[in-house]
């Protein structure tokens, strides 16, 4: 049985079902409230869902029970007598030994928790950086949007921030430099990209067999990076669009990579059709895998956070969700498609629980 949380403008979603075969709506939560993220901890089993309240503001909730109450969390909040607030929680991540979890936010925060995510607390390197006047918000605001932790070492973290760039630590962030080298801004003029910072990173990720490399959906390009994001090298000859949002990544390979492009003008599947590319060589050549998914008519727009793996290898699960409301999934590493739901609110984040 495959459990997915499912974040919708509409609340939280969790839906369960036998990959290739029906799955059914089993839980719902804060019922018309716009759910930005939600995941489960691995080694807890804790369930987290950031939600952002019209009345309350953003807000990250927690369960060791989907059938129990949800907590709030503490400390998710921006200092006191400041000038900025925060807007909205975009990601939380686990590391891999269980002993700490990250949220990213806007307006490109980091938040750490060490107790399971009972409490939080800012990291201030990254808020008070001296470069952070520099820093642009791209159309959905100023976000740490993607945290990539090292396997087997937490304190060090790859971030992605829209739009301010890759950011890294190697201190448990104490202290953070820019991973920059090599991603070009083609939207910005030739003379102002050399020195610019405010670049506008998609999504990142992190090979877990291979940490030293990441890949990274740019606006306008997609990178790979052998040398743990210092510097990046472009992948995207062979796609029908550099411009994207979500990146899924075999965790048994760390040569794979799945890609949803979509088109520059418009932002939804180019010409109607929903093709998952597929790289299996580290973006020397990429693949189309549409077997099962609409072919015509069909202009979706897959967030950045809608895109999700469990598993690896030939039974890599894969799920993706539209702002439409329709979700699809593969249970055999793109091979194949089947539709999960078709009628649900839009759709702002999938995770395998």
């Amino acid at each position: 049985m495959t459990e997915l949380l499912v974040g919708t403008r509409k609340g939280l979603f969790v839906l369960e079902g036998e990959p290739g075969a029906n799955f059914a709506i089993t839980r719902r939560a804060f019922e018309g409230e716009p759910v930005d993220y939600a995941m489960r901890e691995p080694h807890s089993g804790r369930v987290f869902a950031a939600v952002t309240s019209p009345f309350w503001g953003p807000r990250i909730w927690f369960t060791d029970d989907l059938d129990d109450d949800w907590q709030p969390a503490t400390g998710v909040a921006l200092p006191k007598g400041g000038d900025q607030a925060l807007k909205r929680i975009w990601v939380i991540v686990a590391s891999d030994d269980g002993s700490r979890l990250w949220a990213g936010g806007d307006p490109g925060v980091l938040f750490e928790s060490r107790d399971c995510g009972a409490t939080w607390q800012l990291n201030h390197a990254l808020f008070e950086h001296p470069t952070r006047p520099r820093w642009r918000p791209d159309s959905g605001g100023l976000s740490v949007h993607s945290i990539a932790p090292w396997p087997g070492d937490p304190g060090r973290l790859a971030l992605a921030i829209s739009a301010a760039g890759v950011w890294l630590t190697d201190d448990g962030g104490a202290t953070w430099r820019h991973g920059n080298a090599g991603i070009v801004a083609d939207y910005l003029p030739q003379e102002a990209r050399a020195s610019a910072i405010d670049l506008c990173v998609h999504h990142l990720e992190r090979a877990q067999g291979r940490p030293e490399r990441l890949f990274l959906q740019f606006h306008g390009g997609v990178y790979r990076s052998d040398d743990a994001g210092e510097s990046w090298q472009d992948i995207a000859a062979g796609l029908p669009s550099d411009f994207g949002f979500p990146v899924v990544l075999d965790p048994a390979d760390p040569d794979s990579a799945y890609l949803i492009p979509v088109a520059t003008a418009d932002r939804v599947t180019p010409g109607g059709r929903v093709l998952v590319w597929e790289t299996r060589d580290a973006g020397a050549n990429w693949i189309a895998r549409g077997e099962g998914l609409p072919q015509s008519d069909a202009y979706l727009q897959v967030l950045r956070q809608s895109f999700a793996g469990a598993g690896d290898g030939d039974e890599l699960q894969l799920y993706f969700g539209a702002t439409s409301g329709e979700m699809f999934g593969s249970r055999d590493a793109g091979a194949t498609w089947f539709t999960v739901a078709s009628r649900l609110p839009a759709i702002a984040s999938v995770r395998v629980g």
